[in-house]
């Protein structure tokens, strides 16, 4: 078999003409070594950190349900605006950071986020009053912001557009998973009995040290890049550089350009995918953060609500992981995020024409469509951008902004969620409806 340097795949001429053949160099047995390493090394430890950052991020919730806002003596929209101040730093955030992470390393700048949110979630157990945990929930914010996107373009490093799709998705899985977790971590910690620590401090303190741990550990096992990993041999390393040559990229370990960056900003379908982001999040924020309370209204104890939320979240995660295998199999993304929209669509439209308390079972399996649909447009809209986009600057700072617009649907989200519209949290409902159907409506166009 031939061998080639990797100094010999490092730019294609026309990367308009070359993407997707395959004259350049093929090794097909070294390309499989290369991606099961990389399934099982980079995406679980990117898998792991994403948990844990979700889990910081939407245990608010199950505090709530613990007494957090009694014994910090929350009023009105308190609680409302804990979450959407924090989903401002959250929005604004998203793109330096990927802009930092293309001009030093993934490795580097996701673990370095991975430990300060760590430290941050500990300190939340501290926190005596209102303007105390709002005042750590938006630096916290300012560290979280950046992990998907920066997981996203880190993950278009390594894996081809044909791979992306699932590959997102087994990360946004552990989103789902981090929101069921939760309930199950938040269940054993409201167990606790301790004259001095409450159970929703013994919650964050209990996240907050898993968190740093793993951020702390990634940074040993995170590459640079495919070129620098300890564990990929030199064959397994031209290899990478090839196929990402043949279908995603012009070229691969380009410099760092700023300008570059903001390349494709003029593009007449830029403002398009500024919408199509902005729009989408808005059911997946509320899942993340309000969904133990939609729960809630089911009228059970405070146990009982968190471990109901964990059956629809298990469910999600499966419909999510087989919706993006087979998106990537047919290569196709609209009709698999309209699809999700639409069961999304249809578990809201359940809620806000039942009476909850009288049909708790309809109400229950209205959760489980919420879920399933909620969670799917998150992974498959990053893949499908970042797949018509072959230049690594310019992936770096679209996907920032992109995940970064869809960050503020969290403030729509917490902006309409407000403690006047309880039990039944109508308006919130009838809102994204019209948001998700704006959406399908879009995609389908």
């Amino acid at each position: 078999m031939s061998e080639m340097k990797p100094n010999e795949v490092g730019k294609v001429s026309d990367p308009e003409v070359n993407i997707g053949e395959s004259t350049i160099y093929t090794d097909t047995e070294g390309e499989r070594s290369y991606v099961r390493k990389m399934d099982f090394i980079v995406l679980p430890t990117l898998c792991l950190m994403y948990f844990f950052d979700c889990m910081d991020r939407s245990n608010l919730a199950n505090a709530k349900t613990d007494g957090l806002d009694k014994d910090l003596n929350l009023k009105g929209n308190d609680y409302s605006l804990l979450i959407l101040l924090f989903y401002i730093p959250f929005g604004l955030f998203d793109l330096p950071w990927n802009l930092l992470i293309k001009r030093f390393s993934g490795r580097i700048m996701l673990s370095t986020m991975s430990i300060v949110w760590g430290v941050l979630a500990l300190c939340q157990c501290a926190a005596k009053d209102f303007g105390s945990l709002l005042a750590i929930r938006i630096i916290l914010g300012v560290f979280e912001a950046g992990f998907f996107a920066g997981a996203t373009f880190f993950l278009t490093l390594f894996y081809t557009r044909g791979e992306m799709g699932f590959r997102l998705a087994i990360v946004q899985s552990f989103a789902v998973l981090a929101s069921a977790f939760s309930g199950l971590i938040s269940f054993g910690a409201f167990q606790i009995n301790h004259p001095a620590v409450k159970g929703w401090q013994w919650l964050f303190i209990i996240e907050g040290s898993m968190t740093l741990i793993t951020g702390a550990a990634a940074y040993f096992v995170l590459p640079d890049g495919a070129q620098k990993a300890w564990f990929l041999t030199d064959r397994e390393k031209a290899a990478a550089t090839a196929r990402l040559l043949r279908d995603t990229s012009s070229e691969v370990d380009t410099p760092f350009n700023l300008k570059a960056c903001f390349e494709s900003w003029n593009d007449w379908k830029f403002p398009i995918w500024c919408l199509i982001t902005f729009t989408y999040p808005v059911a997946y924020a509320t899942a993340m953060n309000f969904f133990p309370l939609i729960v809630q209204r089911l009228g059970y104890s405070v146990i009982k609500t968190n471990l109901w939320t964990v059956a629809p979240n298990l469910v999600g995660a499966v419909i999510l992981l087989c919706v993006a295998k087979s998106s990537d199999y047919f290569r196709e993304r609209t009709l698999h995020i309209v699809f999700s929209l639409t069961v999304s669509l249809v578990g809201m439209l359940i809620l806000i024409a039942i009476d909850v308390q009288n049909n708790k079972g309809v109400a229950y399996f209205a959760c489980f469509l919420m879920a399933a649909g909620s969670y799917i447009p998150s992974c498959l809209v990053h893949a499908w951008h970042n797949n018509n986009n072959v230049h690594e600057n310019s992936r770096a700072a679209n996907t920032g902004f992109f995940v970064g617009l869809g960050n503020f649907a969290g403030v729509l989200s917490a902006g309409t969620f407000r403690s006047q519209y309880a039990p039944k949290y109508d308006i919130l409902l009838i809102f994204e409806k019209s948001l998700l159907t704006e959406k399908g409506i879009y995609q389908l166009s």
